[in-house]
């Protein structure tokens, strides 16, 4: 069923859905790369003879992402259809974790409470690289998304927020506020956290279009938090555009999760947006 209000569509999933047809995306393994600089990446589908449609697929760690490929499925279901898919460590995770801090999001906090830039680095490497892919022709620079699940939908926001030729973003049960996670409990620096809100990128998001889903019961990144972030990006819109493109779909179901159909649904939308 979907329901439109205020230019936010929202889709209530209980209907039958059609898979992207991707062909064979078993072939499709992570490639290490690394920057002359040392900056690792990796990349997703085979390099193309032309400049190719890009999607920067974020979670954790490279590492992660080749040991649990539904992180990246998004990507492996898009590379049929020409696009090369991205992937580099998150904040804290893989090679920018530091030996002095807890690990995964528990650094996010530690970083934070600490009065350190926690997106700055990561930003600074995706645009490397982002600058890299072009220069060799690999990337077309018309033709940039980003999507992410968890704390990679977080991150892919941030960077399409910083990064303008990121032209569309998707979200799988994204993060959009730190203070709902449970590793930000009684953090030092709420101040710092609170900044970090999506919400706050709403007005440098305005426009381009825009995929979450969620659960309609999700206690570990708060729904409430991520239709909040959908509807300041529609409040945000420029004057006197009819629609919005910022598509909400809530999941009748509960829990922090990400199903293999999300990514399918994800994936057929970042297509249209490239019109193919």
């Amino acid at each position: 069923m979907f329901l439109t209000t205020r230019g936010l569509t929202f889709l209530l999933l209980s209907l039958p859905f059609t898979p992207l047809v991707a062909g064979d995306v078993s072939s499709t393994v992570l490639r290490m790369e690394r920057l002359p600089d040392g900056t690792r990446y990796a990349l997703i589908g085979a390099k193309p003879d032309r400049p190719a449609p890009t999607l920067f697929v974020l979670q954790g760690d490279i590492d992660a992402a080749r040991r649990e490929p539904l992180y990246t499925e998004v990507a492996r279901l898009l590379v049929p259809h020409g696009f090369i898919g991205v992937v580099i460590d998150a904040p804290g995770h893989g090679e920018d974790h530091r030996p002095d801090e807890p690990a995964e999001l528990a650094s996010w906090n530690w970083r934070v409470d600490r009065g350190q830039d926690l997106i700055g680095g990561f930003l600074t490497r995706a645009k490397a690289v982002l600058d890299h892919l072009i220069r060799e022709k690999i990337a077309d620079q018309e033709k940039i998304a980003a999507c992410g699940t968890s704390r990679g939908g977080f991150l892919a926001f941030q960077l399409a927020a910083y990064e303008p030729r990121v032209r569309c973003v998707g979200g799988i049960s994204p993060v959009t506020d730190l203070l709902a996670l449970r590793e930000f409990n009684g953090t030092t620096n709420r101040p710092a956290a609170e900044a970090l809100a999506l919400v706050n990128l709403a007005r440098r998001l305005a426009g381009r279009p825009v995929w979450i889903c969620i659960g309609n019961d999700d206690a570990r990144v708060s729904t409430d938090a991520a239709i909040a972030f959908s509807r300041a990006l529609v409040a945000s819109a420029p004057a006197g555009r009819e629609n919005t493109p910022v598509e909400l779909l809530v999941h009748a179901g509960s829990g922090h999760r990400s199903t293999v159909q999300d990514h399918e649904r994800l994936a057929a939308w970042l297509l249209a947006q490239f019109g193919r």
